[in-house]
């Protein structure tokens, strides 16, 4: 699959999307639907909001396929640096345990892999790609109160 990366800034901030990663959760255009439209061209405006409100919704993103960074902190091959803060544990209600910060899982047949930024883990023991969320929840109806 080919590796494609999008960009949309507001001039403080950069929205990266990563489609191959997305898994349709639906947590951004729920959670900020005056930046994140599907049904736009683009679908994202990140001018649709402030700084601060994208920044709380990108980090919302289950499947780590919508990152951000602040425009002052583009190094200057044009990346954005790496995160270094330590990691953040956040359940999302009926939804998957999301991880912040950089981790190093193991899978039941030992392959390790390295995440950055967001990580979603599977609450509802349905997903596709254990340990990581698909979005399976949202088919099975899955809640916290199973």
């Amino acid at each position: 699959m080919k590796d494609i990366t999008k960009t949309y800034s507001n001039g403080e901030v950069t929205i990266v999307w990563k489609p191959e990663v997305c898994k349709h959760s639906e947590v951004c255009f729920r959670g900020l639907p005056e930046v994140f439209d599907p049904h736009a061209k683009p679908w994202i405006n990140a001018a649709g909001s402030n700084t601060e409100r994208i920044i709380q919704q990108v980090k919302k993103c289950p499947s780590g396929a919508l990152t951000y960074f602040m425009n002052k902190e583009v190094l200057a091959d044009g990346s954005s640096p790496e995160i270094t803060a330590s990691s953040l544990a956040e359940i999302v209600p009926n939804g998957p345990r999301l991880i912040y910060g950089s981790i190093h899982t193991k899978d039941t047949s030992g392959h390790e892999t390295q995440e950055y930024k967001v990580t979603a883990f599977c609450r509802c023991g349905s997903s596709s790609n254990m340990p990581y969320c698909d979005g399976t929840h949202i088919k099975t109806g899955f809640t916290d109160n199973e």
